[in-house]
């Protein structure tokens, strides 16, 4: 079993005390012992107690110096990094139920909004930084979408955004942020996906999208969409991120469309 350093710490902080305990204990046998003594052997044994003692207060002060420079910086840092991490998650769980909700939410399609993509983007890059670990992006833009509008109007239009917001929430899973950014175009963050798990995931995506059969009255209608992808380099921003994964979506679209581009 391999130990966190903070406990391999607190162990040797242990041992060090212990062992000042034993020294402290064996100079007072050797007390005893002088105590009892009436000859002039006593004044040796007077000379070893305050080696002893001297032993002792090292120990000591070595065991508090350790506790002090070491094992608490080491748990403090620890305890500080949990409490980011569960403050994370909280904020990101709870928004939707907060005050917030309106101003981080979508009114047409109930999923969150421009506003709460950008920021729950830099939170996971800000996060994922520190512990080295992929984020992947997938940009959406349903095709033709105009010609939904322009043919069957834009009630029938909204139908058909809240049906693929419906599809999104369904295929994403829980730690993602599925988000309808403005018009016909949505996004997801997937944290802990690298390209080729991405790029999988993005084809269930599109596909489901693709399968959907929408009815709005007499009208049937099926959707596809393009699908721009990326995984975060480690060194980008936020915008620099999404402006990557804009490109390719850009270059899904004009390469003819119900694709992905990564």
């Amino acid at each position: 079993m391999r130990f966190h350093k903070a406990e391999s710490a607190f162990f040797v902080f242990i041992v060090v005390l212990l062992a000042a305990g034993v020294v402290t204990f064996y100079a007072y046998d050797v007390l005893q012992d002088v105590t009892a003594q009436s000859d002039p052997r006593g004044i040796d044994g007077i000379a070893d107690l305050k080696t002893l003692l001297y032993i002792t207060a090292v120990l000591q002060a070595t065991a508090l110096i350790f506790g002090i420079f070491l094992i608490y910086p080491l748990i403090r840092t620890q305890v500080k990094e949990e409490g980011k991490l569960r403050a994370m998650t909280m904020t990101l769980s709870r928004r939707s139920e907060t005050l917030e909700q309106a101003a981080l939410t979508d009114a047409l399609t109930g999923m969150h909004n421009r506003r709460y993509f950008d920021d729950a983007l830099r939170e996971y890059i800000e996060e994922f930084r520190r512990i080295n670990r992929p984020v992947g992006l997938m940009l959406l833009d349903l095709d033709h979408f105009k010609q939904v509008n322009d043919t069957y109007g834009h009630d029938v239009g909204d139908e058909v955004l809240r049906a693929v917001a419906t599809c999104l929430k369904g295929v994403t899973r829980y730690h993602d942020v599925a988000a309808r950014l403005g018009g016909e175009e949505f996004a997801v963050v997937t944290p802990n996906m690298d390209g080729e798990r991405l790029t999988k995931f993005a084809e269930r995506i599109r596909g489901a999208i693709a399968n959907m059969a929408i009815q709005s009255g007499n009208a049937r209608l099926n959707v596809t969409t393009s699908l721009g992808l990326a995984v975060w380099d480690g060194k980008e921003t936020a915008e620099e991120f999404y402006r990557r994964a804009d490109r390719l979506l850009y270059q899904a679209k004009s390469m003819g469309r119900n694709r992905i581009c990564a």
